[in-house]
C-alpha cells in the first residue's frame, strides 16, 4: 500500500498532480484546492489513498493524513465512491462537513456535486458519530447545538432511553428540514410536543 509520496512536483492540472519520486512519475487525484497550494517544480508532500480495481489502480493525494482518514470514511457510505467522496471534500472543509454531518444539516452536504438529498441523509446517518473518531477538527465540532441538548435531556427524564431519544429527534429533524424549517428556529417546547407524538413508540 502506498500511503505517502515525497517528491517534486512535475504537472500540475486543476485535479490531478504528477508527482517524481526518485524518477518515478506518480500521477494522482487531487481537489483544486490542494493543486493551488502546489507549485511546478517544487519539492510536495502527499498523503495517499490507492483504490484498486479490477482494471485500474488509482492514486488519490491529500495534503494531510486527516483528509485522507475522512477521504477513506466517506467511502463507507452506501453509494459514495472515490471520485464521489473527492468531489466533497473539494467542495466541503473538514470542519464543514463535521459541523453539518453533526448538526444533520442536509442543505449544506446535498449541494455537492453528485450526492443530492436522498445521499445527503444517507451520509449523515451512517457518518454521525464516526466523524469525531477520524478528523480532530470533527471532534471539537461534533458538540450537538444548545436546543438537541435541551431537547434530549427533556426526553431522557420524561423516560426516553438515550438512544431512542436520538432517534425521535433525529425523526424530528428529518421532518422539519423536509418542510424548510430550522429546528433552531422553533420553540423548545414545540420541539418536545412534535418529538413526543412522534417518537411514543420508541420508548
Amino acid at each position: 500500500m502506498i500511503s505517502l509520496l515525497n517528491g517534486t512536483v512535475r504537472s500540475i492540472a486543476n485535479e490531478r498532480v504528477i508527482l517524481e519520486v526518485q524518477g518515478v512519475g506518480y500521477s494522482l487525484l487531487i481537489t483544486s484546492a490542494t493543486s493551488a497550494s502546489l507549485t511546478m517544480g517544487s519539492p510536495a508532500i502527499l498523503h495517499t489513498s490507492l483504490v484498486v480495481r479490477e482494471d485500474s489502480l488509482t492514486l488519490f493525494g491529500f495534503l494531510d493524513e486527516e483528509s485522507k482518514n475522512v477521504f477513506e470514511l466517506l467511502q463507507t457510505v452506501s453509494g459514495v465512491g472515490p471520485k464521489v467522496a473527492l468531489s466533497i471534500l473539494g467542495s466541503l472543509s473538514l470542519e464543514d462537513l463535521a459541523r453539518a454531518i453533526a448538526q444533520e444539516n442536509v442543505g449544506v452536504i446535498e449541494k455537492v456535486p453528485g450526492i443530492g438529498k436522498k445521499g445527503a441523509q444517507r451520509m449523515i446517518l451512517e457518518l454521525k458519530g464516526k466523524m469525531a473518531r477520524t478528523s480532530s477538527h470533527a471532534s471539537q465540532l461534533m458538540h450537538q447545538p444548545p436546543w438537541r441538548e435541551q431537547l434530549t435531556s427533556a426526553l431522557v427524564s420524561l423516560g426516553f432511553a438515550p438512544k431512542d431519544s436520538d432517534n425521535a429527534i433525529s425523526s424530528l429533524v428529518a421532518r422539519l428540514q423536509s418542510e424548510g424549517i430550522d429546528p433552531a428556529t422553533v420553540a423548545l417546547g414545540d420541539l418536545l410536543k412534535d418529538a413526543l407524538a412522534n417518537g411514543k413508540g420508541a420508548r
